[in-house]
């Protein structure tokens, strides 16, 4: 307990000057006066302190920051983005040396001395090592990491009271419910069997897709703190020389990195969430190499339908869709107030289609700021989606600087039967108007072979009076109107089974022949 206590403390101290800012902006003298006007370049600098502070602090704030980059329901922009830069830093020595766990794990199925070092991480390092005549892969949990993980998740979820009473309604909703985010997302990449299950569901998924490879798993020599796996090459996707001598272009690239993960998540279900260019490969003959499963996810059916839901609604501007799709996955309260979110999400609506470029980062950030009114949280499941959305656009963008990621997603969408294509969306619009119309057409033909037969009997007598009073010629636009709505009816009675348009269409041509005659003379 006093370990715990001693590190509360130590961690309140290294944040206390940024509260104490924070607190300056909202008064400028923390208790009184007004509020203080921060440029953005001044929130950079501090959001890159912030960064360097969790960085010292260890792996367990290094993966709070890189969660926090992606919550816009909790962090500012300017801040997301600069929590963003987390994923590649490496605190060198946290955790002690994972050679320890290899030798506790499989000291006596591997040659230790064989042993080399290939990457680290906040979490783990990678090494290779022979095992039976061959190369593999090891990814080895850093020694006494998960206590140090839980103590400070334990640490996070204490400042949470500390932090919500200055937090605004919208961000207090979502810091509820953030400590236990943290710790699922983050318990979860500790679980190397987890990560192993998950690996293997999605290589043998892609089991006979040539566009893309992953590593096979070594079970036997799997545990909850080494991963064993086959060891495979690549060079980094945003290498300068990564497309050189292959039959793939980076546009290529770009393309099959959409169609991959959108196959992953919406299709399959479950998916690799970490597309950062360290995690991506280009193997000599020009497939897709992915590593590190570490963050990735499960989506139950119910999410895979409400995420195409949402997208079908943003292509349709449909708003009411929109809120429904929303509050679905959890993002908005099923109380909130409709009408006052269907108004703002008009404005997001109406703000994106003024601009030249629309991006999924542009989607994500007009609707998270323009909902800032309401409380809304983004669910880990979801937060996982956006990540995966924004950073795979980050490394398209880079394979190809014209990359349309949004039209790469629509496409494949509608490939896979997943969304209607435009002409099939007006199509279907149309036909539900129709649907909707089919009780008065239903009652048309009635009431039309009452009208002819009113006519017949001579009941039915069309008046007009005329201007000048004389009524000279004015009983023929009575057969011109006559005329005119005889048409009108013969094209909605085109929908119904029976040729009624045919009589409506020869009393039309009847009451215009009697008309164009009586002009004449």
């Amino acid at each position: 307990m006093n370990g715990l206590f001693r590190r509360y403390l130590v961690v309140v101290v290294r944040f206390l000057p940024f509260a104490l800012a924070f607190l300056r902006d909202r008064r400028r003298f923390v208790l009184f006066g007004s509020r203080r006007q921060v440029p953005d370049e001044k929130h950079r600098q501090r959001a890159e302190q912030i960064r360097d502070t969790m960085l010292e602090l260890g792996p367990a704030f290094i993966k709070v920051g890189q969660v926090l980059s992606t919550r816009p329901d909790i962090v500012p922009p300017v801040y997301a983005d600069v929590f963003g830069t987390l994923q590649d830093e490496v605190p060198e020595g946290a955790g002690g040396d994972p050679k320890h766990v290899v030798a506790e794990e499989l000291g006596d199925e591997l040659d230790q001395s064989t042993l080399e070092p290939v990457a680290g991480g906040s979490l783990a390092y990678v090494y290779t090592v022979d095992y039976r005549g061959e190369r593999i892969a090891l990814k080895v949990r850093r020694p006494e990491l998960k206590p140090v993980i839980t103590r400070d998740l334990r640490v996070v979820r204490g400042l949470i009271p500390l932090i919500r009473p200055f937090a605004t309604e919208r961000q207090q909703y979502s810091i509820e419910n953030a400590a236990d985010d943290f710790e699922d997302i983050i318990l979860n990449e500790l679980d190397f069997d987890r990560e192993a299950t998950i690996m293997a569901d999605i290589r043998e998924n892609f089991d006979d897709d040539e566009r893309v490879v992953i590593p096979a798993i070594y079970e036997d020599l799997c545990s909850e703190r080494v991963l064993a796996m086959e060891y495979l090459t690549g060079r980094k996707i945003t290498d300068d020389s990564a497309f050189d001598d292959v039959d793939v272009t980076p546009h290529e690239m770009a393309t099959r990195i959409i169609n991959v993960y959108l196959e992953m998540g919406l299709v399959d279900g479950v998916f690799h969430a970490d597309p950062h260019p360290g995690n991506l490969g280009v193997t000599d003959d020009g497939r897709l190499l992915l590593f590190d499963f570490g963050m990735s996810e499960r989506l139950p059916p119910t999410v895979q339908d409400d995420i195409i839901a949402l997208y079908r609604a943003l292509v349709r501007r449909d708003v009411d869709d929109l809120v429904d799709a929303l509050i679905a996955l959890d993002v908005l309260e099923p109380h909130v107030n409709r009408a006052e979110v269907g108004r703002v999400l008009e404005l997001v609506i109406e703000n994106l289609e003024g601009r030249s470029e629309i991006t999924w980062r542009l989607i994500i950030t007009e609707l998270t700021t323009n909902l800032r009114a309401f409380p809304f949280r983004i669910p880990p499941d979801v937060m996982l989606l956006i990540r995966v959305g924004t950073v795979g656009e980050g490394v398209c963008r880079q394979l190809d600087p014209e990359f349309d990621f949004l039209a790469a997603v629509r496409s494949f969408l509608v490939e896979q039967g997943l969304i209607e294509s435009e002409f099939d969306a007006i199509i279907e619009e149309t036909w539900t108007d129709v649907r909707r119309s089919l009780p008065a057409l239903a009652r048309v033909p009635s009431r039309f072979e009452r009208t002819l037969s009113r006519l017949e009997r001579g009941e039915l007598v069309v008046r007009t009076d005329s201007v000048d009073g004389r009524g000279t010629g004015e009983q023929n636009l009575g057969y011109a109107v006559v005329a005119g709505a005889l048409i009108v009816a013969a094209a909605v009675l085109t929908f119904h089974d029976r040729p009624y348009e045919i009589p409506a269409l020869a009393g039309a041509a009847s009451f215009l022949l009697v008309y164009l005659i009586n002009i004449e003379s």
